[in-house]
């Protein structure tokens, strides 16, 4: 069974970047997140569309 949600720790580890800063990418105003108590977890499916919008913003 494929994971629906990723802790923000495998977030960073997958985009190559340091914690501090995929913290500060989850609390970015429409960036997919679900708050589970004190956890934040991202939406696999919903980043994945996410990401393939910011890339386009760049094809101008």
């Amino acid at each position: 069974m494929d994971k629906k949600v990723i802790s923000v720790q495998e977030l960073a580890a997958q985009m190559g970047i340091s914690l501090p800063k995929a913290y500060e990418l989850v609390k970015q105003p429409g960036f997919p997140r679900v708050r589970v108590g004190s956890r934040i977890l991202v939406p696999v499916e919903e980043f994945n569309e996410w990401l393939r919008e910011q890339t386009k913003c760049g094809d101008t």
